[in-house]
């Protein structure tokens, strides 16, 4: 849990800058471990698929207001 923390921090600071992967491997994670950490951040909609750039993955925008 404290990596998938710690990775989510990182990932948010980097704002797109950084490969997914070598990100992982700077917070001394192996590539397992990063795409696991990355699948609980897809599964808890933090984080959301786009291809773009260097990292195919955004953090998700929050919706204000009520849902209907």
């Amino acid at each position: 849990m404290r990596n998938k923390d710690q990775y989510f921090n990182a990932f948010k600071e980097s704002n797109g800058r950084c490969n997914e992967i070598e990100l992982g491997e700077k917070l001394g994670l192996n590539e397992n471990t990063t795409r696991q950490i990355l699948t609980q951040l897809l599964s808890e909609y933090k984080i959301e698929y786009v291809e773009n750039g260097l990292c195919e993955y955004s953090v998700m925008k929050t919706v204000k207001g009520k849902i209907r």
